[in-house]
């Protein structure tokens, strides 16, 4: 019997690696090869994320990718709750960060919006929501892919915590602070005024 207490470790041990796998699948860079664009890490910011992607002008490569990275954040929640109640979250953060850290490309991976997204909408929706909502509007207003990002991925802590889900409100806020400095050479030229807005090339 103290054998198997001792084995209970393994099963958000397995969540966590089963939702690193996920995440590290670079959707972005798969399906530009796949569609003649070369290699993403090339072109543009370099990202493999979605904005980088349809800044090469494949706006169907581009949405897929948006999809998929999602997806594969909601599928590792998903998956982690059948493993085990509340092993969902488990998974979740290895999706995340196997998505920033993906083994197959040297652990230089994406920025993680469209993953956090995917997440949020998974674990508490409304959570997801107010990210889409956060993002819509910001980069409405300033045509910031980054800032809309960063705005959007804070927006989640914040409304978990309105709703009294202090556990998600903890892993999403730590979801954001990566995220943020993930982005923190955008932030370098958003102060410095040479963060072009999207639609233009950098100077």
């Amino acid at each position: 019997m103290q054998g198997w207490h001792e084995a209970l470790w393994l099963w958000p041990a397995g969540a966590l690696v089963l939702g690193y796998l996920l995440g590290s699948i670079p959707f972005g860079l798969i399906l530009t090869r796949l569609s003649g664009g070369g290699d993403i890490r090339q072109q543009g910011s370099g990202n493999i994320g979605a904005t980088n992607v349809l800044r090469t002008g494949r706006k169907g490569v581009a949405l897929a990718t948006l999809l998929l990275d999602g997806g594969k954040g909601a599928l590792a929640y998903f998956l982690g709750e059948q493993i085990g109640p509340g092993l969902g979250m488990h998974a979740a953060a290895g999706a995340f960060f196997g998505h920033l850290y993906p083994v197959w490309l040297g652990f230089k991976g994406g920025k993680g919006v469209a993953t956090m997204l995917g997440i949020s909408l998974a674990m508490l929706w409304p959570t997801g929501l107010a990210f889409a909502l956060v993002w819509v509007a910001v980069f409405a207003l300033f045509r910031w892919s980054s800032l809309a990002g960063m705005f959007a991925a804070s927006a989640v802590p914040v409304t978990a915590a309105i709703l009294g889900r202090f556990d998600v409100t903890l892993l999403t806020l730590a979801f954001a602070l990566v995220l943020i400095w993930k982005h923190r050479e955008n932030i370098d030229r958003l102060l410095s005024g040479e963060e072009p807005h999207f639609g233009r090339s950098a100077a």
